[in-house]
């Protein structure tokens, strides 16, 4: 260990531009045994690790870093496979950045170790050995219904499932994984990843019922009535409007409505065919992970030109360092302090371009950050042929909710009491999106997992 003085920071290889942007395979090689132990033989196993604080699952990084320097691999797929419920997921889709390898000891002067691209080869590398997250069975006869197959859910599940738990999950599309299936696009996450974890879980006992969405296809209250316990997991799917005139033209669509279609496209399935850009000039408006994940998919679709268009500077978009750059690579252009004002709209009311108004950076408000303020009498055009809005979600608020006595909040957030997952109604557990708002992958992981820790100490006692 401690290599850092003689060994530098090594990112995972990617694809030549060229050739990853002509199909939506994923872009990361991943390390090799040599590779991973070398960066793996750099940590310095600080006496109080700032990776292992900064991680919402409190991952036990330095403990399977020294693993896999050891080359000691059946012992850190255990180790990483413990507090995460789907780490090669998390290698893949995580902001690293801005979580364990943002707060490296090894930032200062050294370059963080490549943790993200570590997590990634152990489980993957793991499977190949022929090794298996461990689950005894059912064991209980206690059940729990989970409503929603995303993050959250599939968290909970796996938590549950350890415990003997059985699991039934109630998905409302073809297809479990939620966001991770239909909302982050195949050059980030291959799909396989997605079903091997759910076949893991089938294989432990879980019943998954797919294409049934709870309060249309099944009442609330039958399942209500033939389980001990119940976790929603709905996520956080309604978009955020910007509010101005012309956004409902119809060729201005909504960010997962166009990275779905394309999904089902990439499976095979029958879409809509209005979302296929080829030729025509993209325009995507915001600046997260969601925006780049819009452009980068129009630019492997073959549109003529991509442009983002976002109200502030680059070090403010709230997206992850890595996904940025990956668009500049592949020939995404990117319009900094532009706030859209109007859609421009022709006389068949198609929207042919975008008025924006330069901004500038302000004060800073009580939050730290910089004000975004207009400039008087800037306003200019952006011509577009089709116009995607990626302005964040809220979470969508079921009307089951209301009438089993589930609170909201004002935005439509699931009021949970946040030690243990429980909602406002007894033995119904809520966590991930519908109750954070849009967030991370890892955090609704970390809902579900505690959420589980909860339901089982109740249930189990």
């Amino acid at each position: 260990m401690r290599e850092y003085l003689t060994t530098e920071r090594i990112d995972p290889k990617k694809r030549l531009v060229v050739e990853r942007t002509k199909d939506f395979g994923e872009i990361y090689e991943l390390f090799d045994r040599d590779d991973a132990a070398t960066q793996s033989d750099r940590c310095i196993q600080c006496g109080d690790p700032f990776c292992l604080n900064k991680c919402p699952l409190h991952n036990y990084i330095p403990q399977w870093l020294k693993a896999i320097s050891e080359k000691d691999l059946e012992f850190a797929f255990r180790l990483s496979n413990e507090p995460s419920p789907f780490p090669e997921v998390m290698g893949r889709v995580c902001p690293h950045d801005r979580l364990c390898e943002g707060d490296c000891t090894l930032n200062d002067g050294h370059g963080a170790i490549t943790i993200g691209s570590v997590e990634t080869h152990i489980t993957e590398a793991g499977f190949k050995a022929g090794y298996k997250p461990e689950f005894p069975g059912i064991t209980t006869d206690k059940k729990v219904a989970v409503i929603g197959s995303g993050p959250a859910g599939l968290s909970v599940a796996t938590y549950l499932l350890r415990s003997g738990i059985a699991v039934t999950m109630y998905e409302r599309s073809d297809r479990a994984g939620g966001l991770l299936t239909y909302g982050i696009p195949n050059f980030k996450l291959d799909k396989k990843t997605v079903e091997r974890r759910t076949r893991l879980l089938e294989e432990a006992g879980m019943k998954l019922v797919l294409n049934c969405e709870v309060g249309r296809d099944i009442d609330f209250e039958t399942i209500v009535n033939e389980h001990d316990a119940m976790f929603i997991g709905v996520g956080a799917t309604k978009a955020k409007s910007a509010g101005i005139s012309g956004e409902n033209a119809s060729n201005v669509y909504l960010a997962m409505d166009y990275l779905t279609a394309i999904q089902r496209k990439q499976f095979g399935l029958n879409y809509d065919k209005k979302f296929d850009f080829k030729d025509l000039n993209v325009v995507v408006i915001g600046g997260g992970d969601t925006a780049m994940d819009c452009l980068r998919t129009a630019k492997r679709e073959g549109a003529k030109s991509v442009v983002c268009l976002y109200r502030r500077d680059e070090k403010n978009m709230p997206g992850s360092k890595k996904e940025y750059k990956n668009a500049i690579e592949e020939g995404v252009e990117f319009t900094f302090f532009a706030s859209p004002k109007d859609m421009i709209l022709n006389d068949e009311g198609r929207a042919v371009a975008v008025e924006v108004v330069k901004t500038t950076l302000g004060a800073k408000d009580t939050s730290g950050r910089q004000r975004m303020e207009e400039v008087k009498g800037s306003e200019y055009r952006v011509n577009a042929d089709v116009i995607v809005m990626s302005l964040g979600f809220n979470p969508a608020v079921p009307s089951f909710l209301a009438e089993n006595g589930i609170e909201t909040n004002e935005w439509g957030g699931i009021i949970i009491n946040e030690e243990t997952h429980e909602t406002t109604t007894a033995g119904i557990y809520a966590g991930g999106d519908c109750f954070r708002g849009a967030d991370l992958v890892v955090t609704a992981a970390y809902d579900g997992r505690e959420a589980a820790r909860s339901i089982a100490g109740v249930l189990l006692r």
